[in-house]
């Protein structure tokens, strides 16, 4: 039985770390693509900002959720929240293979918080794919004590994500061209 568990742990950990280089790498790339032609999807960036304002409030109802021993609902929103972190992905490079990047205007002492805030919240959201995956799949390998212990990690880098996320768009919204 252990050794099943073992052989799909081992399963798990190297879809995990096929993703986790993939998506950022996969990003990078298309990040840097700008479609021919294509018309800038402007609308976007005020809809992922609010799918990353949603995630935060969904990540907090999840932990209280889960305090309360409702583990269904603890579930299916966190499993709510891995897909519109993939739903905001989807349109955060749709947006960037269509639009220029638009460059902060703030100047003085609000520059250096908005780059710190930017800097902290991109390298932190490529770490936290491999916590998430992670964590999401000891629930399936029934490894509840681990998930418990991955999850202290990965909640609160989660919710800074997020709410990172809305952070920078609103500072950086009043510089859009459209």
């Amino acid at each position: 039985m252990t050794e099943e568990i073992s052989l799909r742990e081992k399963r798990f950990n190297k879809w995990i770390t096929v993703i986790s280089i993939a998506i950022p790498l996969v990003v990078a790339l298309l990040f840097g693509y700008k479609i021919p032609n294509a018309k800038p999807l402007s609308f976007l960036p005020p809809i992922y900002a609010g799918i990353n304002g949603l995630t935060a409030i969904l990540l907090v109802v999840a932990v209280l959720a889960i305090k309360n021993g409702r583990q269904s609902l603890h579930q299916k929103l966190m499993t709510t929240n891995i897909v519109l972190s993939a739903l905001f992905l989807v349109m955060y490079v749709a947006y960037h293979m269509t639009s220029e990047t638009t460059i902060y205007g703030g100047e003085g002492f609000l520059k250096y918080v908005y780059y710190f805030i930017l800097l902290t919240h991109i390298v932190l959201s490529i770490s936290v794919i491999p916590l998430v995956l992670i964590t999401y799949s000891k629930v399936y390998l029934d490894d509840f004590e681990s998930h418990r212990l991955w999850a202290k990690y990965t909640f609160p880098i989660w919710l800074y994500v997020a709410l990172t996320g809305v952070i920078v768009y609103l500072m950086i919204s009043p510089y859009y061209q459209y």
